[in-house]
């Protein structure tokens, strides 16, 4: 067998120690079933005073919203309802997420009302006095007409802005450089009929600010966008508006392999797959996204980055620590010489080492006659644990059931398939390395899959039963864990006692 190439997971503080509990983990799954999802409340309010801590450093005001998103969890948004309501809000992106939030506490104030919207999504977020981000002015004429003929109050409104364009200082004269294009927000060349048409419409609505949400990790891109997005609200400065802040999404990023040099390793093991040097990587040589074109690697690998040294908070810190391209100064310096309070939207990055979803060991064996691998099916399928549908690679952790028997402690390599009767349905594509071949009845944990893989695309195919969710919390050298449904961010826990 080729030496391995591991995946690990970074994983921090509880997240480690609810890992290292393997009884703990193991009486979960045998009461509740596999798969089971499993969050830690505690670790959300954690992350968010990082992000704040940010605001603070660079002597912003502003808030945090939860893009709700990225976990459908009651047990999340109930314990960031408790925040400070100043500092900490939730982004929603439907009428159910909408319902869903003023649900677990957090009051219309702290809402921020962004993506699609409907009329009755529109209609509730300005009946409870949400913030109302709008991609268009069509948006903008049809909340208006629901305020006016249903007497409701102002409503706060920030536009999105998209299809930044700017010179570039280093790449000669006449150089341009524009954003990727998005189906969200309002072209800045278009920006003149939207002025127009807030202004025809400030009976309905309160101009409050600009925003943007760029689908890059780019981060001079967003320094781009920031500072165009300052130049807008000059511009509505001088026509009579009077906005105050600015979102800038967010897209800050997770980390999610511990050590560079295996995730250096293991893409360059892909490339090497794929021109034929190497034996494959991934099942029926998978390239994700690369293809071997006569002797030469074509296309783009569709994988998130998932070693990724500045993240989250870190992120945010570069971001506003980076010049401003045309202005010269700091994205912080930018946003206090305006008054602007920032808003920002982080989803993952909100969630990180908030939560790991456990899958029983149902079946191991081999995967064909000569290449030593094996094929492990999983009690879950590529639905309720969908890592790989979001083009993030990351071992598994190994929680097994008994000790290992003499002899069984060698690296094996695996392919880890689920529950459905389908060839498709694989939980990895590629080529998975654990420290030993997996028994019936272990477990395998996925870390970190709080943002976007838990229930992004979980469904009832076959009528296989979607995951169970749990919230966890220590309580001195045990812990406690109810239903997601039933935690509220109060003391103790409620539920059962490990």
């Amino acid at each position: 067998m080729d030496a391995p190439l591991y995946l690990r997971p970074r994983v921090d503080p509880p997240l480690a120690a609810l890992l290292a509990d393997r009884p703990f983990l193991h009486s979960l799954v045998d009461a509740l079933g596999s798969p089971l999802h499993v969050l830690l409340p505690e670790a959300v309010a954690e992350n968010t005073a990082r992000f704040r801590s940010v605001f603070r450093r660079h002597h912003l005001a502003g808030r945090v919203y939860f893009a709700h998103k990225a976990n459908r969890s009651s047990a999340l948004v109930r314990r960031l309802a408790a925040e400070d309501p100043a500092a900490v809000g939730v982004d929603v992106a439907s009428l159910e997420e909408l319902k869903h939030a003023l649900g677990c506490g957090f009051t219309g104030d702290r809402i921020m009302a962004t993506g699609p919207k409907d009329a009755a999504f529109l209609w509730l977020a300005a009946r409870v006095g949400a913030t109302v981000n709008l991609d268009s002015p069509g948006e903008l004429e049809r909340l208006s007409g629901l305020v006016r003929s249903h007497g409701l109050g102002r409503v706060a409104v920030l536009v999105r802005l998209s299809g930044f364009e700017s010179a570039d200082g280093h790449g000669g004269a006449g150089t341009r450089i524009v954003s990727r294009r998005s189906r969200f927000g309002t072209p800045v060349r278009d920006t003149q009929a939207l002025l127009s048409a807030l202004e025809r419409n400030a009976d309905a609505v309160e101009f409050t600010g600009a925003a943007y949400h760029l689908d890059t990790t780019g981060v001079e891109e967003k320094a781009r966008a920031l500072e165009q997005c300052v130049l807008f609200l000059d511009q509505c400065r001088a026509r009579g508006l009077a906005p105050r802040a600015l979102d800038v999404g967010g897209g800050f990023g997770v980390g999610y392999v511990a050590e560079a040099g295996e995730w250096e390793r293991w893409t360059t093991a892909l490339t090497e797959a794929v021109l034929g040097v190497r034996p494959p990587l991934t099942w029926r040589g998978h390239g994700y996204g690369l293809r071997n074109e006569g002797g030469t690697v074509r296309g783009a690998a569709a994988l998130y980055p998932a070693y990724r040294p500045t993240a989250g908070p870190g992120y945010l810190d570069e971001l506003l620590s980076l010049p401003a391209p045309a202005l010269g100064r700091s994205s912080a310096t930018l946003l206090l010489e305006h008054l602007h309070d920032l808003y920002i939207e982080p989803g993952r990055s909100l969630v990180d080492q908030c939560g790991l979803s456990l899958a029983r060991v149902l079946d191991v064996r081999p995967a064909d006659t000569d290449s030593g691998h094996h094929l492990v099916r999983l009690g879950m399928n590529a639905g309720d644990m969908s890592l790989e549908e979001h083009g993030v690679l990351v071992d598994p952790v190994l929680l097994p059931r008994g000790e290992a028997a003499a002899g069984d402690e060698a690296p094996a390599g695996v392919y880890l398939t689920g529950n459905l009767c389908l060839e498709g349905d694989l939980i990895t594509r590629r080529l998975v390395f654990l420290p030993r071949l997996p028994q019936e009845g272990d477990l395998l944990a996925f870390a970190n899959t709080a943002g976007y893989a838990m229930d992004f695309h979980a469904h009832h195919a076959q009528r296989q039963p979607i995951a169970r969710t749990v919230a966890v919390e220590r309580q001195g050298d045990s812990w406690r864990w109810c239903p997601d449904e039933d935690y509220w961010p109060i003391t103790p826990l409620g539920g059962t006692t490990a």
